[in-house]
């Protein structure tokens, strides 16, 4: 095989993170106090995030899925507002979403190349990898895949397709990111029948109008047929129910169709680069359990505002000793009456959560409110029990500040 390099190809010693935990959150009660956890949310450097889980997870992951950045050299904002015009994004709320500017190839090469090195030791032997990328650097990083796992190991290159307004003029427009899938060993999971679709209408109709269409092989039609390699979904676009105003957001559909097809109900499967959290997510909602990573605060935030919201099984918060973490006194008013905890109402407040029997260490949220994803104001009221000596709750606001008031019994 031809051999694929760049100045200062390597791959380094890495120092593990160490772990810190913050919370263990059970949604909306979901699990409180006893279930265990059915997933892990870090706030951290995926490279030592990932190092740090080697003693626990090398080799035992059966699907991992990475959305790193593409190698687009721009910078992407968050929306933040709520109840705005869509058809009017000048005048919309915008806040520091994710990177992707790099200084070289090479350098963005590097980052990829580190952190696929780690992913391909954390895979289990019968463990697929999906990795999504698009034009700008996907035949860059199959070389890349090819020397880790060997050319053998490719899967599928599958094409997901969308449609949406482009400003190329001189060109055919770019609707399609590419998805590379190797499998660490020839036992590898897919599930043929949990993705199963209907025939195309006109498919059914040619086979029942001719016993000689597909030249005598006769589909079972009522059971359907396994994708093709090319997909369409919807992109996550402004007016889409998923919303969450995370930029490049992709689609619970899509990482449906992923989970289903190379994982079984009860496995771990992992995304280090979790964006706005949608692996964890469906997940969650199909029975896996989850690893999930970020380096932003606004990613972690998202994805865990999503879980608060929509998942049925506890999962922890936890953060990298690297990780910037800062409670702030809550600089407003708390009141506990008959079993409803209430708060006044601030302006800039995203996210906020109960531990009703404050140790005074590890966070423990038995309810949670979060703004609703495209309109509506966030909740003021949340139930509680109170079961200890002391409440503690925690506020973040759309700035990335934390707040935290504790209430004696």
């Amino acid at each position: 095989m031809p051999v694929f390099t760049w100045p200062g190809k390597s791959l380094p010693a890495t120092t593990p993170a160490s772990l810190i935990p913050e919370a263990v959150i059970y949604p909306q009660g979901n699990g409180y106090p006893h279930q265990p956890a059915g997933g892990r949310l870090i706030l951290g450097d995926n490279l030592a995030v990932m190092t740090a889980l080697l003693p626990e997870f090398e080799g035992r992951l059966p699907l991992i899925y990475a959305d790193p950045p593409f190698f687009t050299n721009r910078k992407f904002a968050a929306r933040v507002g709520r109840n705005e015009d869509s058809r009017r994004p000048a005048e919309w709320a915008l806040s520091d979403g994710y990177a992707d500017d790099w200084s070289s190839l090479d350098a963005y090469l590097q980052f990829l190349y580190e952190r696929l090195a780690l992913m391909v030791r954390l895979l289990a032997p019968n463990g697929t990898l999906y990795l999504h990328l698009d034009w700008h650097a996907d035949a860059y990083a199959r070389l890349i895949l090819d020397e880790l796992l060997g050319p053998q190991a490719f899967l599928n290159e599958i094409i997901w397709a969308y449609h949406g307004p482009s400003p190329i003029r001189r060109a055919f427009k770019r609707k399609h990111d590419t998805i590379l899938v190797y499998v660490k060993g020839p036992k590898y999971t897919f599930n043929a029948d949990a993705v199963r679709e209907p025939y195309n209408p006109n498919t059914v109709k040619t086979f029942s109008s001719s016993p000689k269409a597909g030249f005598g092989k006769v589909p079972n039609l009522a059971r359907g047929k396994v994708p093709e390699d090319w997909w369409y979904f919807p992109v996550v676009a402004r007016l889409h129910h998923e919303r969450t105003g995370y930029p490049t957001q992709k689609p619970e559909a899509l990482l449906e169709r992923i989970l289903l097809a190379s994982s079984n109900p009860g496995d771990w499967v992992a995304d280090f680069f979790c964006g706005s959290g949608t692996l964890a997510v469906v997940a969650a909602r199909l029975g896996r359990r989850f690893l999930a990573c970020d380096v932003t605060w606004r990613a972690v935030h998202t994805t865990r505002s999503r879980l608060a919201v929509k998942a049925a099984v506890p999962f922890t918060l936890e953060r990298a000793d690297s990780a910037g973490w800062q409670v702030l006194p809550a600089p407003f008013q708390v009141s506990v009456q008959e079993g409803i905890i209430s708060t006044e109402s601030v302006t800039d407040l995203d996210y906020w959560e109960v531990d009703q029997a404050w140790d005074g260490s590890l966070f423990r949220s038995v309810a949670q409110a979060a703004r609703p994803e495209r309109t509506g104001e966030l909740p003021r009221r949340l139930p509680v029990v109170h079961r200890g000596e002391k409440i503690c709750v925690r506020f973040v606001d759309l700035h990335g500040r934390q707040f935290q008031q504790v209430l004696e019994k």
